[in-house]
């Protein structure tokens, strides 16, 4: 980290940006008035429908999905009767694109996108064609312009765009003409002065971020806007491999200061219309200043298993002891000793062997990082022992020009597998490492498991996070480490020529034309959400996993890999719920909701339930004793997780609908690690609980009572008072929920944004 404080300060509080270029505590104007000056302040005001710059109600211009998202979006939206898409709605499909887990099941998927494109008049891309941050950059995004996805990597700010990843709820409401609530977010300069040295590209920067960022929540649910003279140093492609993982942050969102460069990209894609000029005002408030001298950083690494812990590929190779045996240790933390990862084996003559190298998806597959690799393994050879490496350019027209300047010829005589526009090494799809192999990618995540491994089976690798240009120079030395400012290679620089033709003849775009006479066709794996009830007077949790890990990831909460096939059917993903932190979830899950579905047939089925279940009939004599209004009528049953800090990394909103089929009605934490994860949970109506850290007051596999919750949330109290009870008695706490939007709140009551849009229809 030595390096890292080296090249990035944090100024720690408010400062003022003069005229572009110097950072001061003092101007000749008010603090309010000069928050008004930022990038961010004027596309938030220009998309905020409410008389109120506090409290925004957003609309955005376009919205994106992908197909492991586009299919639960589309079944809201119809179970709600919608008739037509409102804005544009782009369903790309580069997530399950292989149409090989589970037979047909994936490409049923891509034959409901399509017809679903026609019915309601969006725009379909086709398998193989883009990813789907790729396809918006090249053909959606535009300065001052404001993007939803329901992708967590929804990142166009280096065009311009303010762009943010949600869970498919918040697109739902897009969808249905209602907006996007939030208060004004704060402000953070990224500074950017000097410009990289050699070797040292767009993730190595976007990794020193992360690296000092993340750990201290600096810009959590903030937006980061990229100024300084700096930025004037950098292409277009290196800003977009920057800015897509400021998600990794924990930012709400990112936009950068445009200038010619921007333009220029715009206009070879065809869309020069879509340029302005956006800088800050002559004077402009930010609530934070982050400071990044370009020239000190050095070609990076983010070791196993989270993007944020970081070091100089030289720190790892100075350290390599020290190092590997922090990650496996972390390992033991994340994997609870389940399984056994050892990478100190990978030391060869004192040096690191990784087994694999992968340049993919969003971040890694753009044209001037693949050209780069390129460069550098011209007239190398990988060699023919563990180390394999696949590069997965993001677009076709990217793939296209590729093969015209010569860089795919470049990586195949390298001995390079060259692959189709696919992310799946990104989430477990594609190139998913042997047992305890060690991977290195220029992609998004390295999450525990992520890759694809199933610790579940004793199967576990592990994945870093690399430059594309420092795992071409590794996979040129063979598969052991090496920075690209280790070698002696020219890098050319190479001219993009967009060819608008290749999208032109596949995808499909109904220009916004509605086909009523289309129907929507739905495979046999594509079912309906289940019905769920509204929030009741009173409820029972029961606590059914514990987690206390510092983080825990989206990922844990609901697997990728295998179970995007699934992702169309929510009582079939359901199963896979913790099933790679703890197995036991869905069976005590599943045991709580037959309670809370006999209740719903009625007394008597709960009654013969109860008859059989020595501790729930105990809880509830106890909790009668004391609550003599509290009935089965109005005291509805549910299940509940507790985890330090749930839901960093993927927007799926699946982390949360997953326990809602099975019979979830809360959360409680000490902290959400993402805005999106909590939006995810309140659409899904459940309970955001916060509880302070320290002791809990209960256990798992205990019950928690919550006496009239229902009014609670309606009269917007701060504080929500629970009851503990055990076999020894019960026991009172306090949770909070924290801030709740007026429609947040009717959601939670309804039970669901289902339950609500079909009320309010």
């Amino acid at each position: 980290m030595a390096l890292i404080d080296e090249a990035i300060k944090v100024k720690g509080h408010g400062a003022y940006l003069i005229n572009g270029a110097e950072i001061s505590d003092t101007a000749g104007v008010s603090k309010e008035e000069a928050q008004k000056g930022t990038i961010a302040y004027g596309i938030l005001k220009s998309h905020n429908s409410s008389d109120n710059m506090e409290a925004l109600n957003i609309k955005f211009d376009c919205l994106t999905s992908h197909d492991i998202t586009y299919v639960g979006i589309i079944q809201t939206l119809r179970a709600s009767g919608i008739e037509k898409f409102p804005v544009p709605y782009v369903l790309t499909n580069c997530h399950n694109s292989l149409c090989a887990v589970g037979g047909t099941i994936n490409e049923d998927d891509h034959v409901f996108g399509l017809s679903a494109a026609k019915r309601y008049g969006g725009v379909y891309v086709p398998p193989h064609q883009a990813v789907i941050h790729q396809y918006a950059r090249e053909m959606l995004a535009g300065c001052g312009r404001m993007i939803l996805g329901s992708d967590s990597h929804t990142r166009y700010g280096a065009l311009g765009t303010m762009a943010m990843g949600e869970g498919g709820g918040e697109l739902v409401k897009q969808l249905l003409s209602q907006t996007y609530d939030i208060k004004r977010p704060e402000v953070v300069a990224i500074y950017l002065k000097g410009e990289p040295s050699y070797g040292v590209g767009p993730q190595d920067v976007a990794l020193a971020l992360i690296g000092k960022l993340f750990g201290d929540g600096i810009v959590k649910n903030k937006v980061m806007e990229f100024v300084g003279p700096g930025v004037d140093k950098l292409s277009v492609d290196f800003r977009i491999g920057v800015d897509v993982m400021t998600t990794e942050t924990t930012c709400l969102s990112s936009v950068w200061c445009t200038d010619e460069r921007t333009e220029e990209w715009l206009d070879i894609h065809g869309r020069k219309k879509a340029y302005s000029r956006l800088v800050p005002a002559d004077t402009a408030y930010y609530d934070d200043v982050v400071e990044v001298d370009l020239n000190a950083i050095r070609p990076m690494i983010a070791m196993p298993f989270h993007p944020s812990n970081v070091y100089a590929i030289d720190e790892v190779n100075a350290n390599l002891g020290d190092v590997l045996h922090d990650v496996e240790e972390r390992a033991k933390v994340s994997f609870g000793g389940r399984v056994d990862v050892d990478l100190t084996k990978k030391v060869r003559d004192g040096r690191l062997l990784v087994d694999q190298g992968i340049i993919a998806g969003c971040a890694g597959g753009g044209f001037e990082n693949l050209c780069a690799a390129a460069d550098i393994l011209d007239g190398a050879d990988i060699g023919s022992d563990e180390f394999t490496m696949s590069v997965y350019p993001a677009s076709m027209p990217i793939y296209a020009e590729l093969i015209k300047n010569g860089a795919m010829t470049k990586f195949v005589d390298a001995g390079v597998v060259v692959k189709t526009c696919f992310c799946g090494p990104c989430f477990g799809a594609g190139d998913t490492p042997a047992n305890n192999a060690f991977s290195i990618r220029h992609s998004t995540r390295n999450f525990p498991n992520r890759e694809g491994s199933k610790v579940q089976n004793g199967q576990i690798s592990s994945v870093a996070l690399m430059d594309a240009r420092s795992i071409a120079a590794t996979a040129a030395n063979k598969g052991y480490l090496t920075g690209a400012d280790k070698l002696d290679v020219k890098l050319g620089a190479y001219r993009y020529f967009f060819d608008s033709a290749i999208y032109e003849k596949r995808v499909f775009d109904s220009k916004g034309i509605a086909d009523t006479s289309q129907e929507v066709v739905l495979g046999p794996n594509i079912k309906d959400w289940p019905a769920m009830v509204p929030l009741t007077d009173n409820l029972i949790l029961r606590v059914v996993s514990e987690i206390h890990d510092p983080v825990t990831t989206t990922d844990e909460l609901i697997p990728s890999g295998e179970t995007s096939s699934y992702r169309s059917n929510p009582l079939g993903l359901a199963e896979f719920t913790l099933s790679r932190k703890d197995p036991e979830y869905v069976g005590r899950a599943k045991a709580v909701r037959a309670y809370e579905e006999a209740r719903e047939d009625g007394i008597e089925a709960l009654g013969k339930m109860l008859d059989a279940s020595a501790e729930l009939k105990k809880a509830w004599d106890k909790i009668s004793a004391v609550y003599a209004d509290a009935d089965w009528s109005n005291t509805g049953i549910g299940s509940t997780i507790f985890a330090v800090k749930p839901g960093d990394g993927s927007a799926r909103e699946q982390a949360a609908s997953c326990q809602k089929v099975l019979g979830g009605w809360a959360n409680i934490a000490n902290e959400y690690a993402t805005k999106r994860y909590r939006s995810n949970l309140i659409n899904w109506g459940m309970i955001p609980f916060i509880i302070p850290e320290g002791g809990l007051p209960f256990a798992n596999l205990d019950y928690i009572f919550l006496p009239g919750i229902r009014k609670a949330v309606q009269d917007k109290s701060s504080e929500i008072k629970a009851v503990t009870v055990t076999d020894t008695g019960m026991k009172e706490f306090t949770l909070t929920i924290g801030d709740l939007t007026d429609h947040e709140r009717e959601i939670i009551l309804d039970g669901c944004l289902i339950n609500y849009n079909r009320k309010n229809k």
